[in-house]
């Protein structure tokens, strides 16, 4: 029995020392739970590639710079077909139909003051357009003019000390040469993809006029719907084209592996032109043009393909004064040799009306040269479009003021409809703009307006005077319903 006592005692203490040296050995238990330790305590050894981290900080860097100069832009526009119109007697509720849209798309901030390169069909038949910027401040912006015919348009927000994009030059883009797209694509802001340059000079179709310029960069960095109008850029920092199109199945109208952006060479010009004359002076050769195709290069007598033919030169055109002839090829213009149409429209897109190009010219077995003053086109024109502030007009002894800018019709009420309010005074909301300012406000027809400012207003000419005086700010307005509930509502009034 003695012998079994001094056994377990051996075994306790032999236990105890164990013990002892398990927890120094692991530091010690916390009393409340055991530490679990994750990961590897030192970072793997592994050498950087130099180059390569230079060539991975290349795209953090050019993110870093030239996404701030990339703006959201929201548009409200006049829907383009309305399939009803004329038919009102047939479909007396057609008012119920949408004739506006809402849309948007990208831009880029070309100078510190608010002017801002996107496309056409961003802006196209805009009666509203918002600029977002990265510090999520919003402005309402004007349309300062278009261009439907490179797809480009420019719009002014009253701002100032903006960050500037740089403008590189499209003229040196190599295919191969690494590129990103940074825009807004299907309404995620400030995304950035990458890619490469896949083809230059790309000819798609999109624009449906014999005048349309098209010289398309292609990439296969991601383009989705809303990158139109954002940048394309290279490694350093330069944009180099205005990403406009994608090649998609036609049933997603999504990105399916290339996207197209309008040269940016192109694309100064034109800007240069909407904002000093609010349309493009663009010049032209006065020609109708098609590609030397193999057979077409035998027949002339050219040892290859080479050139683009003139089939017609069109009366009271450039090329009438001078002696060019329908048959000649052109070969090169200002040196720069040309073989496809597009590359010749393209750099002529570069001109302006007066300014003088020299064509080398293949004529019967012949390469002469010929000097062409640009002529202007009376129909290349591109109006500015802005908006007509207040429209007033009566309606027997009722006053009706619209106030466009933020899409809100108000009337004088009558004296049964004050007791209706159970109210003594202010305005009756008859109308809001679709997508409207006052929309977004959650304004509606039959809203009274009886307050502007903390001021009762008892006319539509009370409301019209504070809001003359306050354009480029914001009002508060008190609202009441014919339930009697009321609630206070801002409004920024559009300059």
């Amino acid at each position: 029995m003695k012998k079994n006592y001094l056994g377990v005692a051996a075994l306790l203490f032999v236990g105890a020392v164990f013990g002892a040296v398990l927890v120094s050995g692991l530091g010690g238990v916390d009393s409340s739970y055991a530490q679990v330790k994750i990961g590897r305590e030192t970072p793997p050894e592994i050498t950087a590639n130099p180059a390569l981290m230079d060539f991975n900080n290349a795209f953090i860097q050019t993110a870093e710079k030239v996404t701030p100069s990339i703006v959201q832009i929201t548009v409200v526009a006049k829907a383009k077909d309305n399939p009803l119109q004329g038919h009102e007697f047939f479909f007396p509720f057609r008012q119920d139909i949408p004739h506006e849209t809402q849309g948007g798309g990208s831009g880029v901030i070309i100078s510190d003051d608010g002017y801002i390169l996107t496309n056409n069909h961003v802006v196209e038949n805009a009666t509203e357009v918002t600029v977002g910027l990265l510090d999520k401040r919003k402005f309402t912006a004007e349309v300062v003019g278009t261009d439907p015919l490179t797809d480009l348009a420019v719009i002014k927000i009253d701002a100032e000390d903006l960050p500037v994009a740089y403008l590189g030059d499209s003229d040196k883009l190599k295919v191969g040469e690494w590129v990103m797209a940074i825009g807004n694509p299907l309404a995620l802001k400030s995304t950035v993809t990458a890619g490469i340059v896949s083809a230059l000079g790309r000819n798609v179709n999109i624009i449906h006029d014999s005048y349309g310029v098209e010289d398309f960069i292609q990439t296969d960095a991601a383009i989705n719907p809303g990158n139109s109008g954002g940048a394309l850029v290279n490694l350093k920092g330069a944009v180099v084209g205005i990403n406009s199109a994608i090649a998609t199945n036609g049933l997603t109208g999504t990105y399916i592996g290339y996207g197209f952006a309008i040269p940016i060479n192109i694309a100064k010009v034109v800007a240069e032109d909407l904002i000093t004359y609010g349309k493009v002076k663009r010049g032209y050769i006065g020609v109708r043009i098609e590609e030397v195709d193999a057979d077409l290069a035998k027949a002339m007598g050219l040892d290859k393909p080479a050139g683009v033919l003139i089939q017609q030169v069109m009366e009271n055109g450039a090329a009438a004064k001078e002696d060019i002839k329908a048959g000649d090829i052109i070969l090169e213009v200002d040196g720069v040799e040309m073989n496809k149409p597009n590359e010749l429209q393209a750099y002529v897109a570069g001109k302006r009306a007066g300014d003088e190009i020299t064509l080398e010219i293949y004529r019967n077995g012949d390469t002469i040269e010929r000097s062409v003053t640009l002529k202007a086109r009376d129909e290349d024109e591109s109006a500015s479009t802005k908006n007509s502030g207040i429209k007033k007009e009566r309606k027997g002894d009722i006053e009706v003021v619209t106030f466009e800018t933020i899409g809100l019709t108000v009337r004088d009420m009558k004296n049964k409809e004050y007791d209706e309010y159970n109210i003594d005074n202010g305005v009756l909301i008859t109308k809001v703009k679709r997508f409207s300012k006052a929309d977004n406000q959650k304004l509606f027809p039959g809203l009274v307006i009886t307050e502007i400012d903390r001021k009762k207003v008892d006319s539509v000419s009370d409301l019209e005077n504070v809001m003359e005086d306050k354009k480029g700010e914001a009002v508060l307005l008190k609202v009441i319903d014919n339930q009697g509930t009321s609630r206070f509502v801002g409004i920024e009034i559009p300059e």
